[in-house]
């Protein structure tokens, strides 16, 4: 039984995220990043509060964590299919420096 919640909680926290996923997520990062960066900005120009600027752009940087960090499912919507491992048999009579390999 622990070992199933051991599997469940690494799948959760394994986070397959595929490339347009990834792709997805940096967009987010860097439209939001520089919203929030723009709101704590003038936020704090407008009512000269250099605090309430800090705590807005930390809690929006924190908040910008939370959506993009954990692997959403939409962040996995274009898994990729990888090809099967093919088995290549060892070649037979491989002469190496005039030296016979079997």
């Amino acid at each position: 039984m622990a070992d199933q919640l051991l599997d469940q909680l690494r799948d959760v926290v394994e986070g397959k995220i595929d490339f347009e996923g990834q792709k997805l997520a940096e967009r987010i990062v860097n439209f939001a990043l520089s919203l929030v960066g723009a709101i704590a900005f003038l936020a704090g120009w407008l009512l000269q509060d250099i605090k309430l600027a800090v705590y807005l752009g930390l809690v929006g940087t924190a908040a910008v964590f939370l959506i993009v960090v954990p692997p959403w499912p939409f962040f996995n919507k274009n898994p990729i299919n990888w090809l099967p491992v093919a088995v290549v048999a060892p070649p037979v009579n491989l002469v190496i420096d005039e030296k016979m390999l079997k």
